[in-house]
């Protein structure tokens, strides 16, 4: 069995592209070398998503190219 993740809370970030007006956002944490903890910002003790590395990298590659 595999150890959960503990996410400090000052980890957690927006994304810069996110407003201010409570929309739908997600918070990723930084510093973890093997995962991307990701978690619903309006929701900071629901429930966290881990993403590989690869996984969160061909994610923001996708999202990047199909925002324009």
């Amino acid at each position: 069995m595999t150890e959960p993740i503990r996410v400090p809370e000052q980890a957690w970030r927006k994304s810069s592209y996110s407003g201010s007006n409570g929309g739908e956002c997600i918070q990723v944490a930084d510093g973890n070398a093997h995962a991307v903890p990701i978690r619903d910002s309006k929701n900071p003790t629901g429930p966290i998503l881990i993403a590989s590395n690869a996984s969160w990298t061909t994610f923001l590659t996708f999202a990047k190219t199909a925002a324009v």
